[in-house]
């Protein structure tokens, strides 16, 4: 069914967020293999597997579980729903169904009672009977949405969106321990193709620690390449994710030096990464 609103990719990973919502979804998208074939060392490899997971739950629109009103007027779906196919292997699951057929049926009694289609029935209405019967509409988990804030943390630190993003990067709440409200992952995909710079302006000259925020993760990076550029020297680190930070949220890659017309420049690459890339903040500590 393709109706006035396609859940994609988008909806799932908070890119977007619809105003008619009539449930939550919160699973991993993913699409088991399709076939199994032999590459040309003889092994046998599967192929077409996705798994992206590592965002909060999302709303469902009430606009995706009934067709266009032009095609349909007395219809609701729960199950077969209007999605994108990388979307649908989030929501398909059965308590997500469970929650659909609850907002479907609420739906139907309503038009019945006002005797007219699905689609004109008045959505603020339904969400407030769906509300007052136990629904819920709006992810508001205080673990998810509240981090550390940086005015708690010395020195001069940069968030995830003070930093110079290349590619396209998911913002997620999923695994706490973050700065501020949240940090962005890679998704594990496009590898080579993405990358964040932070920038810091620093007044005074010296050395400088520097650290940098991520949340440890067994599906993470352990070869996260960080290149810095300092005053007299451009050097590169491997940083691994799997492994918790060494300084509470924060990792200490090193100290460098900094004069009045040269600062620092740290580059974070998800060029040949073997997992998850975290970009979380970055902290700038003057040690002399």
């Amino acid at each position: 069914m393709v109706s006035d609103y396609v859940m994609t990719q988008h909806d799932c990973q908070g890119r977007r967020e619809v105003q008619d919502a009539v449930g939550l979804a919160a699973y991993t998208m993913d699409s088991h293999n399709i076939q199994r074939y032999v590459d040309s060392t003889g092994h046998v490899r599967n192929e077409g597997d996705v798994q992206v997971g590592g965002f909060p739950p999302y709303k469902i629109a009430y606009r995706s579980i009934r067709p266009k009103q032009r095609q349909c007027e007395n219809l609701l779906v729960p199950t077969c729903l209007s999605a994108s196919h990388i979307a649908y292997g989030s929501i398909r699951m059965e308590p997500v169904f469970m929650v659909l057929g609850q907002s479907a049926a609420t739906a139907a009694c309503q038009a019945i009672a006002r005797g007219c289609a699905v689609q004109e029935i008045n959505v603020a209405a339904l969400q407030d009977r769906l509300r007052a019967d136990g629904q819920v509409l709006q992810w508001t988990s205080p673990t998810n949405r509240q981090g550390i804030a940086r005015s708690s943390l010395r020195g001069t630190v940069l968030d995830d969106g003070d930093a110079d993003l290349v590619g396209d990067w998911t913002i997620s709440h999923a695994t706490p321990g973050f700065i501020e409200t949240g940090y962005r992952h890679d998704g594990n995909a496009g590898k080579g193709t993405k990358s964040a710079t932070f920038t810091p302006v620093i007044d005074r000259p010296g050395e400088y620690a520097v650290r940098l925020a991520y949340t440890a993760h067994p599906n993470r990076a352990t070869n996260v390449r960080v290149t810095v550029h300092d005053a007299t020297s451009t050097r590169i680190l491997v940083l691994d994710q799997t492994q918790a930070p060494s300084h509470g949220a924060l990792h200490q890659i090193g100290k460098f030096s900094c004069t009045k017309g040269k600062g620092l420049r740290v580059e974070i690459s998800t060029a040949g990464t073997d997992g998850y890339v975290i970009i979380d903040a970055a902290q700038f500590v003057r040690t002399q």
